[in-house]
């Protein structure tokens, strides 16, 4: 059975989306941060939190619920801590400026812990804590989400996706990069699956009863996600816990919506307000020769002998690191169908016309 994709340019994407979200009102060097990080996410694999996401931005532009204009501000700060108003723009505006402070701070004091309140959906989490990494820096990323997921022995969506990133540089531009959702899957994997009409495996969700479903339909209408894990029998507690210690960092830290509180997804009735925390940590200020046990750390895990002999032992990072390879002697990043066509008709709906092309390729 083959697919029908669109291979498409990381440039030509990246001018897409900047010129849809200028087309409703974006800051041109704010649809540029937002551009970067969606085709970043889709170069290193993560189609949930690219292209694919790109709608939801113009819909909280359009509607005025995500703010247009303005700068992050600074409320309160100490050598190695700050507290960061997002004033309501878009995620990754928030986040570019708090990453980069908290950078600024590990480099004069050895750690930088800053956290945001007003803040909106930030894209995937490794790209602020890769940030760090080309500085040579550890770093962090969290946020929370709306309540999508249910925890263990509930049936109601308390908490978010709550994703966690941490990365770790290593010698020659090696590096650990762990991004990560605290619930099962992201749910736009579910809604990518729904999109193309296939079921999903089950773990990933349940129904409006609390139960395990392969039906992406019944998790996306009155069911939920759930906690890395699964159910109990099978360590869905530990992922909810990972999604509560999310929330003490992001939204209870930093003063902003929590849990239930927050806004049901993709719902513009009011302000998102969501809690971020970004963590960067020089390892200079630590023992010396962390590169190098980075790099022992990673070549052991390599170098076991794999249960499948097709399937080497990887290391988090790995996969999107073959999958950026793999865009790149592509020539471009291999879209859905469904997917480009999908964002061609909402960018001709606000006025857009130099669309994405949709040359298509052949794959299994």
């Amino acid at each position: 059975m083959t697919t029908r994709r669109c291979l498409i340019t990381k440039a030509e994407v990246q001018m897409f989306i900047e010129r849809c979200m200028v087309a409703v009102g974006t800051q041109a060097h704010h649809a540029r941060s937002l551009a970067e990080v969606l085709v970043e996410g889709d170069n290193r694999g993560h189609y949930s939190h690219g292209l694919n996401r790109m709608d939801m931005y113009v819909k909280d532009i359009e509607s005025g619920i995500c703010a247009k204009y303005g700068e992050p501000a600074v409320d309160k700060e100490s050598v190695a801590t700050a507290l960061v108003n997002g004033n309501n723009l878009l995620g990754p505006v928030v986040g570019n400026f708090c990453m980069n402070l908290a950078i600024k701070k590990a480099k004069e004091v050895g750690i930088g812990w800053v956290v945001a309140h007003g803040s909106n959906h930030y894209g995937i989490a490794g790209h602020y804590s890769l940030t760090a990494v080309k500085e040579n820096m550890i770093g962090m990323s969290f946020t929370n989400t709306s309540p999508l997921v249910v925890p263990t022995r509930a049936k109601e969506g308390t908490l978010g996706t709550n994703p966690i990133s941490v990365a770790a540089p290593a010698n020659n531009a090696d590096s650990f990069v762990l991004d990560m959702a605290t619930s099962a899957v992201a749910l736009g994997k579910v809604e990518l699956h729904d999109r193309r009409g296939d079921p999903i495996p089950e773990g990933w969700g349940c129904d409006a009863e609390g139960k395990l479903t392969p039906d992406p339909k019944k998790v996306l209408n009155g069911g939920g996600l759930v906690p890395i894990g699964g159910n109990e029998a099978t360590g869905g507690y530990k992922g909810y816990g990972l999604g509560m210690m999310v929330e003490v960092f992001c939204g209870i830290l930093a003063g902003a919506k929590y849990s239930n509180n927050i806004r049901t997804w993709k719902v513009t009735d009011r302000v998102a307000d969501l809690g971020q925390c970004f963590v960067a940590i020089n390892p200079e200020h630590f023992a010396p020769g962390f590169k190098d046990r980075m790099s022992s750390l990673l070549d052991i895990q390599r170098g076991l002998e794999p249960a499948d002999s097709d399937k080497p032992v990887l290391v988090a990072g790995d996969p999107e690191r073959c999958n950026e390879k793999s865009c790149e002697q592509l020539g471009g990043i291999p879209y859905h169908i469904n997917v480009v066509s999908y964002m061609n008709e909402c960018a001709k709906r606000i006025g857009v016309t130099q669309l994405l092309p949709c040359n298509s390729i052949l794959s299994d």
